[in-house]
């Protein structure tokens, strides 16, 4: 949950307007029983307004999984853990090849509902680890904040039916939840993550996870699986859709994040499966990129630091290790499971040919090796972690930095760093018989442009001021473009995507990143990679470009004065 986040310097370009037309001309033939696209429904500066007669705008499911990593679907190079559901809607849509998110949780939900950068919208940094210096400052509330209207209340607005199940973690208090933010029904976790059998937190300090219904406390179904009871909550809340109104639907898997816990079941269905260690799954990995079309060569790697070689570890670390894999696979299978009970619902309703489908993971993998964090100090002795018992109720393991780095591949680092495996997750957009399906669109594209695309499917325009307060202006744009045209260049030649968590710094503009951490993740100055040549971000090029250096953190410095960045002071981040 860190807060890393890219930002668009935005230029005009007459060429990306003809794209945008070619993608609206695409969806009005694919929207099914003679559905139009329709005409913005409210003029800038108003408020939107429910569209008369009847309403065929297409359905919005989006998904977000928590913490899985680039490859770990089979559509994204993977192909070791069953996911045939996903992998058939990311080939049958486009596949987003360069989509970026903050390195944590809570920043990536902020700018997926606002559309803006979370230093803007009240997440410049995880409300649980603010630096002393940031409290109480403006973009640093730890919740949505006035100066953004969130995209289902504008899609609520104009005739939306509006649910959402799953995490939250955009503030804790009834006028923060889901309910104030635009969402007809909603069951949700409030904080960062929580057991996946029970309500167990993630802390000592915070032992007891917290949910709200429809804005209200509520307690969890004691005994249920996580992402079978967020999946089927929200085909409940649909299904309580009478005025048949088109839906937003926001399924938030608090599936991958720890503790690793996964049904019996499929806890067996992977033993043994990765007895191999994963050295040998990064390399899988990494060939299955090359076989589907996301990686044109081999690259270069650099371990994370807590690295180890599998062949380093006796018998014993080895079944432990190969044990969390197994368990990790096993919540990502259920995921899968469950979006096939989402799209099952949908086909047996008649839903399906008028629903558009988004995926994404909100951040990289988490690979930090949480057992010696002092955030678990005396958490961990309360749970029975042995072999036996790991995955299931009672346990709580993570699966640690050299499977991360598996997971990843073939980017560097992991969720909380702003290196390629923190923020460039895997994503997608589905719609049935698209012309462009199995296409990959590799433009860098951002969440930030989630909220734009949902307004144009919608013909929402995104107003000036809400319920007479200002708000700030979109700073994402709409993905639909690439639907049409999924080589289209989104943002432009001279865009720039900048970022910052924890006072970790990164910027990209073309095929250059430079990004600044303190060791052991960097060397505590800007660093500079050529991605189109060095995507495994290996081969420092700041001494012998110090030019682009310059302009890349000249930029950096004006997105942060810009997006009001307040670098912690003190201690801050994990």
């Amino acid at each position: 949950m860190v807060r890393s986040y890219v930002r668009f310097l935005r230029h005009s370009d007459p060429v990306h307007c003809q794209w945008r037309r070619g993608a609206v001309l695409m969806l009005l033939g694919l929207i099914a029983c003679g559905a139009v696209f329709l005409e913005s429904v409210a003029a800038p500066g108003t408020e939107p307004a429910v569209t008369p007669g009847p309403d065929k705008r297409p359905n919005i499911l989006l998904i977000v999984v928590d913490d899985l990593g680039y490859s770990d679907l089979g559509a994204f190079g993977g192909g070791d853990i069953n996911t045939p559901t996903i992998d058939k809607l990311a080939l049958e849509g486009v596949r987003l090849k360069t989509f970026y998110t903050a390195p944590t949780c809570s920043p990536t939900r902020a700018a997926l509902l606002s559309g803006t950068d979370p230093h803007i919208a009240g997440l410049g940094n995880m409300a649980e680890l603010l630096a002393e210096n940031q409290r109480n400052q403006p973009g640093y509330e730890g919740y949505l904040n006035q100066r953004v209207v969130s995209v289902a209340s504008l899609l609520r607005d104009s005739g939306y039916f509006t649910a959402m199940t799953g995490k939250w973690h955009l503030g804790l208090e009834r006028e923060q939840s889901p309910a104030a933010a635009g969402f007809d029904r909603s069951f949700a976790l409030l904080h960062g993550g929580a057991g996946h059998f029970d309500d167990t937190g993630l802390l000592a300090r915070a032992p007891k996870a917290l949910y709200r219904e429809d804005g209200d406390l509520v307690e969890w179904p004691s005994g249920r699986y996580s992402s079978d009871f967020y999946t089927e909550q929200l085909i409940e809340y649909l299904r309580e859709n009478n005025q048949h109104q088109p839906f937003f639907a926001y399924l938030a898997f608090t599936a991958v994040h720890w503790p690793l816990q996964a049904p019996d079941d499929l806890l067996r269905k992977y033993r043994g499966r990765y007895d191999g260690g994963w050295d040998l799954l990064r390399e899988r990995r990494l060939a299955g990129q090359r076989r589907v079309g996301l990686l044109e060569h081999p690259v270069d790697i650099v371990p994370p630091p807590g690295y180890r070689p599998w062949d380093t570890l006796d018998a014993d670390s080895q079944r432990v290790e190969s044990r969390k894999m197994e368990v990790f696979a096993a919540m990502v299978d259920s995921v899968d499971q469950n979006i096939r009970k989402m799209i099952d619902y949908f086909r047996q309703s008649g839903a399906l040919d008028n629903t558009v489908i988004i995926f994404l993971s909100d951040n990289g993998a988490e690979g930090t090796p949480l057992e010696k964090s002092s955030l678990l100090d005396g958490w961990l002795e309360r749970f029975d972690n042995s072999l036996e018992n790991m995955g299931r109720a009672g346990s709580y393991i993570f699966y640690g930095p050299s499977w991360a780095h598996a997971s990843t591949a073939p980017n560097k680092h992991y969720k909380s760093h702003v290196a390629e495996g923190g923020i460039h997750v895997p994503a997608f957009i589905w719609r049935k018989d698209m012309s462009t399906g199995g296409a990959i669109a590799p433009a860098p594209v951002t969440v930030m442009d989630i909220a734009p695309t949902l307004l144009e499917l919608a013909g929402v325009s995104y107003p000036e001021t809400y319920r007479a307060r200002p708000v700030t202006p979109l700073r994402g744009t709409s993905l639909l473009p690439l639907l049409a045209r999924p080589s289209a260049p989104l943002h432009g030649a001279g865009t720039r995507l900048a970022g910052e968590l924890f006072g970790r710094k990164s910027i990209r503009e073309g095929k250059w990143k430079a990004y600044l951490e303190p060791a052991p993740f960097g060397t505590g100055k800007w660093q500079l990679y050529d991605l189109e040549n060095d995507p495994g971000e290996v081969h420092d090029l700041a001494a012998s470009n110090p030019d682009v250096v310059a302009r890349l953190t000249a930029a950096w410095q004006d997105y942060a004065d810009e997006v009001g960045v307040i670098p912690p002071a003190g201690p801050s981040g994990y």
